[in-house]
Order: C-alpha cells, then structure tokens, then sequence
C-alpha cells in the first residue's frame, strides 16, 4: 500500500490515526513536532504527508509551506473544525484535502485513499485519469504539454511543479479549450465523489497554479476566469 508520514504533537491522536492506516496495509511513520517532520518529509520522501497546524517548533503551514518550495507530494492538513482561515491559507499554499477534528477513522481512511488514488501511489486502487488511449497521450495545448501517464506539465518546455489535484484540474480545462468548466465540473474532475469541497477550494487551486505559471512566463494568461460561471483554458 503507501508509506505515509504523519506529524502531529497529539499522542493519542498519533495512536489512533497511525493504528487505523496500519490496520488497512499502510505504513506509518510519526513525528510529534514540526521541525522533525519536515526533515523527514525532505529526506525520505513518503506517499502522502498528514500534517497538524498547531505544533510546537513549526507549525503544519509552515512546514507545508517549506516542502512546497521543493516537493508535489500530496499533502492532508488536519485542523480545528472553526479554523476557516487556517483552511484557507492551507489551500493557497497546496494543500491536497482537509480533515477537520474531531473526525472518524471511516472519514479519515476514505480521506487518504482518495488522495492517494489521485496521486496514484496506491496499488490497492486505480489510479485517476486517463481511461483510454488518447487521453492516455502527451495533450498539447499551445505553449502547453501535459503528459499524464508521467504527471509531466512543460510551459515552452519548462517543467512546471503541479500537485495532484492541480495537475487533474489544469487537465480538465485544456482537454477543451474555449468550453467553459464549472467550478463543480473542475471538482468532479479532480476530486472522487466522497469527498465534498467548496467554491473557495477550487479558487485557491487555480489561483496557485497561475502563479507557478506566472513564476516561468509574466505574461501567462491561458486559465480565464468567468465571473459566476467558472473558468476556462484559452489555447494561445
């Protein structure tokens, strides 16, 4: 199954969680502060990280904020069910899926096999995307090339970091440039049906995304957004 880094300073909290992924085949590695957790996470990369916000020595956003300058890697903030803007801020900086506390182990497993499934790191499932031979091949759009099969996106052949997530949106709205995706179609797109999130998780996605565009081309405007109605790729 997946090897998975858990950071987290709640040592009942640590037990329960490490005990219910290890009892569906995953292999869990712990770390009670931040500061260790983030060299784990740089040194011996997992699967998939789980991450606390509140910790001593360095809080979950900061090392999630730390691993984003170097890694993909998906990513599951735990917070406080009334932490709205820690969700917020978690999303702009690449968080993959939220678990808000208290949760259930059911909530938690079926959290962590979906992001895993998206990622493709779990052999137990099917990994997302293409489910033919032409979706299967490298898509070119433009200035843009997407391959799936490799998790690969080039802009004027420059290699650009996406997460999973970001990867399956992008790939949603440049298999039809000009049609315009809703922010539930993107959601359907890059998210399984278990798995609920709002307008705003969507919108900080894209927003994120621009802006690692932005960071290789200036002038990058090929994802428009349509006020009230969603967004679309416009191939240049």
């Amino acid at each position: 199954m997946a090897n998975i880094t858990l950071v987290d300073d709640d040592e009942n909290i640590v037990t329960s969680v490490s005990l219910a992924l290890e009892s569906h085949g995953h292999t869990v590695k712990a770390f009670y502060d931040g500061a260790a957790g983030l060299a784990a996470l740089e040194n011996e990369p997992p699967d998939l990280a789980i991450l606390d916000v509140k910790m001593p020595r360095m809080d979950g956003m900061e090392v999630l904020r730390r691993l984003r300058r170097t890694s993909e890697l998906p990513v599951i903030i735990l917070t406080s069910k009334d932490d709205e803007i820690d969700e917020i801020l978690g999303f702009n900086l690449g968080a993959d899926d939220y678990i808000h506390k208290p949760f259930s182990q059911r909530l938690l497993l079926e959290r962590v096999k979906a992001v895993l499934r998206r990622a493709g790191a779990d052999s137990g499932e099917p990994a997302p995307g293409p489910t033919s031979e032409a979706e299967a091949r490298a898509l070119k759009r433009g200035k843009l090339t997407l391959d799936p099969a490799r998790h690969d996106c080039l802009w004027e052949d420059r290699p650009v970091k996406l997460t999973v997530t970001e990867f399956l949106l992008l790939q949603s709205l440049a298999q039809r440039p000009g049609f315009v995706k809703s922010r539930d179609n993107l959601m359907d797109a890059a998210y399984d049906d278990q798995v609920y999130v709002d307008d705003r998780t969507i919108d900080s996605h894209i927003k994120r995304m621009r802006k690692k565009f932005r960071e290789i081309d200036p002038e990058f405007d090929a994802i428009e957004t349509l006020y009230g109605v969603g967004y679309r790729y416009r191939e240049s």
